[in-house]
């Protein structure tokens, strides 16, 4: 697992999902989980109130939510 693609993701933030099955969408990161593989999941709740799971790897965040 590499920590880094993921350093930083805050729940709040603006990001885009770059790969897997919803590639090309974005949204806001809603919650943040650590899978017992160690995978880190996200749910993204996109404008129209759609939310989808995807993998933390997939995405980047485009805008930080500053605190």
């Amino acid at each position: 697992m590499n920590v880094n693609e993921t350093e930083g993701l805050k729940d709040g933030d603006q990001c885009m999902v770059i790969g897997g099955t919803h590639k090309g969408k974005s949204g806001k990161v809603r919650d943040i989980n650590t899978s017992k593989t160690g995978h880190i999941t996200i749910t993204v709740e996109q404008d129209n109130s759609v939310k989808f799971k995807t993998l933390g790897k997939n995405v980047v965040v485009v805008a930080s939510n500053k605190d």
